[in-house]
């Protein structure tokens, strides 16, 4: 069913997720306006890479930036800084951290840097979690929001608290702002806002924006420098970069401005699946423009569902589908441009047709 499901979902002219197709014509349209005789960046040197830098920098509040190929690199980095700093080899991170299962323990097999898992794999990290640490370390990791379950976000209040107690504890606070700029309408605060209450932020450039790839890593004058030779001590310093970061600066323009319009879509998006028997999503009411469906039935039966509402309608609602357990299953979804793409009336035909063919019913 998995190859069957993904099949029908690429098939579908409408997704509910996205930004659309990601082909090459995502390269195109981010350089159609570019003059031909612009010169490129080279070993992260030149005005391409680095007034995009210093946009960036300024648009999260901190002294400077670097623009990194990934953002695995990026972050891996970042907690090295850290370490040496502190001269400890300790770092704190959710469970369910991107450095902790999507990375093959680059984090400790290539810096040797040991982490602590704080709280439990099913909740939010807090502040008592961190005020519950036996060992002292020498950063914490917070993700924002938590894409792993469901894209959850704490308090501000509670971030405040962290971000103080944190400091108070000589602990560097370093935020994984992977979907940062999603979280603002939630927050009803700017990046930089947000960002104050870290040392160090990394921002990706692909996911909610929709560029090729690419992230930047932004903190102190001091730490950039240290971080820019650290990306060239990994491979970092490409020759040129140019086509991630004018893709990268041309969809920020394109979508920054569109964060709400996604965030109030996923509410809206949202209250339909959870009006459908034997569907929720996590959490309930969506906090950024991302949330977790889940189905009371098995992967194969869900699948066979889906596949029928995705050829008979058009509408792709996802590719791929995650077991939870015998009798539950799961798929993400981020809304972004492709999502307004649908008309109502063929939405309205989805979801009748999911209850009707509903994971509950007989």
């Amino acid at each position: 069913m998995t190859n069957t499901l993904k099949t029908s979902y690429q098939k579908t002219p409408y997704k509910l997720g996205g930004n659309g197709t990601r082909n090459i014509g995502v390269l195109t349209e981010a350089l159609q306006n570019i003059d031909n005789n612009l010169e490129s960046d080279i070993y992260g040197s030149g005005p391409i890479i680095e007034d995009f830098e210093t946009k960036i920098a300024k648009i999260l509040g901190k002294q400077s930036a670097v623009f990194f190929p990934s953002g695995t690199m990026a972050q891996q980095i970042a907690l090295r800084i850290w370490a040496d700093r502190k001269e400890n080899q300790l770092v704190a991170y959710h469970p369910l951290s991107h450095l902790e299962i999507h990375e093959q323990d680059g984090l400790k097999e290539l810096q040797q840097i040991t982490p602590i898992l704080l709280g439990t794999a099913n909740r939010l990290v807090t502040i008592d979690d961190i005020k519950d640490l036996r060992e002292p370390v020498a950063s914490v990791l917070i993700e924002l929001p938590q894409r792993e379950i469901g894209g959850q976000l704490p308090s501000f209040e509670e971030l405040e608290e962290i971000s103080e107690y944190c400091h108070e504890q000589g602990i560097s606070l370093h935020l994984d702002g992977a979907r940062l700029w999603e979280i603002t309408p939630f927050y009803q605060k700017s990046a930089e806002e947000i960002c104050a209450l870290f040392d160090s932020v990394y921002v990706s450039f692909y996911k909610g924006i929709g560029g090729i790839a690419g992230a930047i890593l932004a903190g102190s004058d001091d730490f950039v420098q240290e971080a820019k030779i650290w990306k060239r001590r990994y491979g970092g310093d490409l020759i040129s970069l140019y086509p991630y970061i004018l893709s990268a600066d041309y969809y920020f323009e394109k979508r920054i401005g569109k964060m709400a319009e996604y965030f109030e879509a996923a509410k809206g998006l949202a209250e339909r699946f959870n009006s459908c028997s034997g569907v929720k999503t996590v959490p309930e009411v969506p906090v950024s423009n991302m949330f977790h469906v889940y189905f009371e039935k098995s992967a194969d039966e869900v699948g066979t569902i889906l596949t029928k509402i995705q050829d008979e309608t058009g509408v792709g609602i996802s590719g791929y589908l995650q077991e939870k357990s015998a009798d539950v299953c799961a798929f993400e979804v981020s809304i972004g441009d492709a999502y307004a793409e649908i008309p109502v009336e063929v939405l309205d035909v989805v979801f009748k047709q999911l209850e009707v063919g509903s994971p509950c019913q007989n």
